[in-house]
């Protein structure tokens, strides 16, 4: 792991008790440039580990609480008219920003919901014919609740496969908690917090990923990992759930891009087969359609895909 990403680490270690896995997938996202939904039960933990993430980076911080009547100009920005200038100025919603927490997204409507597209997807805001740039790095961390539905509006494909990753926070062991009691019986460690690093060097971080060696064999392993999520068979045998869309291009670039990013953060410039298994399930499973399929049904074909698609043994290491 890079200098830079060990003291990122560390820094959100300080307040994140036990999610040593959670947080090498979140920064893998964040080294690739993608995108990240963090999804459980409430009080897991969602919220502080974003604000943990962007407290440790120098980055200008935006935070949205999604609900029902939140419109697409509270996330974008809007036009409106200056009687002074005797013009429209445009002012600039929380997307502009290098770090977004969109918190509780599954409560906005699909209307508001969709306003993200654009940004995650290019970048970019289209306000009134104009299109703006965003900042640079522009980093998405969402939080949804699985199990609510009321006043709840289910993400539509095209927004989760915007998602380089699907993370869940898991619980914690006796252990665990019990270190957490004693951590924050007299202190709250987010307000201890500092950043650790620069916007500029997150960018180079950024580059260098790309740089990360995938051998050609491991390339037609992603291939083959994605070919095999658009097989229409049945997930669970002997029922007629079945999976009514695979994983599309984008996912298989995800994937590629989150095996470089994770490689980076176990401290390595090429990728080995366990950098894919272990980001596969994040990067694959909520990318999967299916109206009958649940999402542990999806994370366990995905693992039967890795057991299944055959790996040849190989010098992965860079010529």
């Amino acid at each position: 792991m890079s200098d830079l990403l060990i003291r990122i680490k560390e820094n959100v270690s300080k307040v994140i008790i036990g999610k040593e896995d959670v947080i090498e997938l979140l920064l893998a996202a964040l080294a690739a440039g993608g995108h990240v939904l963090l999804e459980d039960v409430p009080g897991t933990g969602k919220t502080v580990l974003a604000k943990s993430l962007a407290k440790s980076m120098a980055f200008s911080f935006g935070r949205i609480q999604f609900t029902p009547d939140l419109l697409p100009s509270d996330v974008t920005g809007l036009s409106y008219y200056n009687q002074e200038k005797g013009t429209f100025v445009f002012k600039e919603g929380p997307v502009f920003t290098n770090l977004l927490l969109a918190d509780e997204i599954n409560r906005a409507t699909p209307r508001t919901q969709s306003s993200l597209l654009e940004c995650m997807g290019e970048g970019q805001v289209t306000v009134d014919g104009v299109t703006r740039t965003l900042a640079v790095p522009f980093f998405v961390m969402a939080t949804q609740n699985p199990v609510e539905t009321l006043g709840c509006y289910p993400l539509p494909e095209a927004q989760m496969d915007r998602f380089m990753m699907q993370i869940r926070m898991g619980s914690l062991t006796k252990e665990q908690e019990r270190q957490m009691v004693d951590r924050f019986i007299a202190d709250e460690p987010l307000n201890a917090v500092t950043p650790v690093c620069s916007a500029e060097e997150i960018i180079a971080l950024q580059r260098d990923c790309r740089n990360i060696y995938v051998h050609s064999d491991l390339r037609d392993y992603i291939v083959a990992l994605v070919q095999g999520t658009r097989k229409y068979g049945a997930v669970s045998a002997g029922t007629d759930r079945r999976i009514s869309e695979g994983v599309s291009p984008r996912g298989t670039l995800a994937l590629l891009r989150a095996s470089q990013g994770y490689a980076m953060v176990q401290g390595r410039d090429y990728v080995v087969p366990e950098d894919i298994k272990a980001v596969a399930v994040s990067v694959l499973a909520h990318r999967m359609i299916s109206e009958t399929v649940q999402s542990a049904e999806k994370e366990t074909f995905i693992q039967g895909l890795l057991g299944s698609v055959a790996l040849p043994t190989e010098d992965w290491a860079k010529p």
